[in-house]
Order: C-alpha cells, then sequence, then structure tokens
C-alpha cells in the first residue's frame, strides 16, 4: 500500500521504542490462573508438573529470543532479562511484550501434554506481559531479588495455609485467621511442631523458583574421518538457587557483561578451545590407562 492516498493513518501510530542502554524486563504473568489451576486438578501448595510446563516454555522463549540474558520464573510469572544492549525489534515496547508473550502462551500450550499426559486442557491458558527498563546493573539485579524474596515468602505462607486444610482438616478461611500476622519464624515453628516438616528440606524450585540461563558444555564429535574431538555449544540451562547473594554473579560474570568486543569475542573463543584440548587430553589419558589395565 507505498504511496497510496490510505497511507496517512500511520500517523496515528505512536512512537514506544524504550530508552536505549537500559536492561529491559518483560514480566510475563497468568490471568485468571487460580480458575485455570482448580479446573485442571493442580496440586496444593505446588504442582511440579505446572513449574516444569512453565520452565518448558520459558526455555523456548530463552533459545528463541537471543538477547535475553537471563530469565526468572515463580508460580504462574516468568521474567525475562534483555542484555541492555539489545536492538531486537528496534527496542519498541509493544514488539516486545507481545511476541514474547505469544511465544511463551504457544509453548505452554505445545508442551502441556508432554508435563500433563493424563489431563485434557479444557480451554486455553492466558498470559499477560508487561515491559520496565532499568538503569543500572544493580536495579537490574536488585529486582530479579525482589522476585525471589516474594517466592520464598509466598512458598511458606502457602506451604503452611496448605498443610493446615490439608492435614489439619481446618477450612480454608480458618487457615487464613490462623495465619494472619504471623512471622516467618511462626510458619516455620508451625510448620514443624505440628506437622514435622522442616521447611529447609522443602525443594529449591519451590522456595527459590527457576532461573535459566545460558550456558556452555562439552560433546563429543566424530569428523569425515573417524577422528573423535571435544567441542563446546552453548545450551539454556534451568537452575533452582540462590540469586540473591553474590556467589551466583560472580559465577556467571557474562550475565551483566554486555556485548562483547571484536577482542573480547576472540579471548572468549580461545579460552573455550583451551577447555576443549583439555577434554580431550583427559579423554585420552583415560583411554589410555583403561588400556592398560586391561
Amino acid at each position: 500500500m507505498a504511496n497510496s492516498r490510505y497511507e496517512y493513518v500511520r500517523q496515528f501510530e505512536s512512537d514506544d521504542r524504550l530508552l536505549p542502554s537500559t536492561w529491559l524486563v518483560v514480566r510475563i504473568d497468568g490471568q485468571g490462573f487460580t480458575k485455570f489451576t482448580t479446573k485442571h486438578g493442580f496440586e496444593k501448595p505446588n504442582d511440579i508438573r505446572a513449574l516444569h510446563l512453565m520452565n518448558h516454555a520459558a526455555m523456548t522463549v530463552v533459545e528463541h529470543m537471543t538477547d535475553i540474558v537471563i530469565a526468572y520464573g515463580q508460580s504462574d510469572e516468568y521474567s525475562f532479562v534483555f542484555s541492555k544492549d539489545t536492538q531486537a525489534f528496534d527496542r519498541r515496547a509493544s514488539k516486545l511484550t507481545t511476541l514474547l508473550v505469544s511465544q511463551f502462551t504457544s509453548a505452554y500450550v505445545f508442551y502441556w501434554h508432554e508435563h500433563f499426559p493424563e489431563t485434557a486442557l479444557l480451554f486455553p491458558p492466558a498470559f499477560d506481559s508487561r515491559v520496565v527498563m532499568y538503569p543500572s546493573d544493580r536495579i537490574v539485579r536488585d529486582y530479579l531479588c525482589w522476585r525471589q524474596a516474594d517466592c520464598h515468602i509466598n512458598n511458606m505462607y502457602n506451604t503452611c495455609f496448605w498443610t493446615l486444610v490439608q492435614r489439619g482438616g481446618v477450612t480454608e478461611k480458618e487457615a487464613e485467621r490462623r495465619l494472619r500476622g504471623t512471622l516467618s519464624r511462626d510458619k516455620n515453628e508451625l510448620l514443624f511442631s505440628e506437622y514435622g516438616i522442616n521447611y529447609n528440606a522443602i525443594e529449591n524450585i519451590f522456595k527459590k523458583g527457576s532461573v535459566v540461563i545460558r550456558d556452555r558444555e562439552l560433546v563429543d564429535v566424530v569428523d569425515t574421518s573417524g577422528k573423535a574431538s571435544k567441542r563446546s555449544r552453548g545450551v539454556v540451562r534451568t537452575l533452582h538457587c540462590d540469586i540473591i547473594k553474590d556467589a551466583f554473579w560472580t559465577s556467571h560474570p557474562e550475565i551483566l557483561r554486555g556485548k562483547l568486543t571484536r577482542a573480547q569475542r576472540k579471548e572468549e573463543r580461545s579460552h573455550q578451545r583451551r577447555i576443549e584440548l583439555a577434554a580431550e587430553d583427559s579423554t585420552a589419558t583415560t583411554t589410555s590407562e583403561d588400556l592398560e589395565r586391561q
């Protein structure tokens, strides 16, 4: 429709490009999931199948949108952090949010029967999305810490609530009244003294949520002559770990590092090649020792 007399209507479109050099966080959240989880018989307080499905959908998004450097999820929400250098879709808010949430939702539906093989999908799930700009590394870290702290607070409450209902035989209203005004230590005491539950022993996926990162792994490669060697390849992994303490960020400096220069990329490739050669030497040594023992 270029140069047609109708092209003037484009003047009504607004420019929604986000500020440059800022971290972009797109958060998706399940809409009406109280009803959705009830209708589909999700286990309370946590359904491991549902969390694995959320993680599967999130990993699909991270694999397709290469400027995402880390994602964090809990319950029915996920946050995706785009590099502050990203130029994806000209940093247009509408493009980033709509593409990401549609890809996440379609993956959630696509992989549903892989995680819920005995449960029919009765109606389509829906997720909303928003994008927020964060100006510094410290603030984007604090954002992720906030979401993980929220995961812990919600999970502890829900664990107490559903333990009171399912094992204590009280109504939901009674459980709500029992927990009103309680602190973390009170909930820990309730779980341990009355039901023998050590909250610290609960799986990390429930207490700390899920962290999706990019990583590398060594794989065996055989060339056309039959010679075996090691090669490093990128992978997307899901972890269940503490991202509030510095240890995680010290172990994964690449997350906040930003775009590499040409020299840095060359050094990174050299570093990966050294790892590959070391792995090949280790494999050759092990094979030689095995032959000697025979």
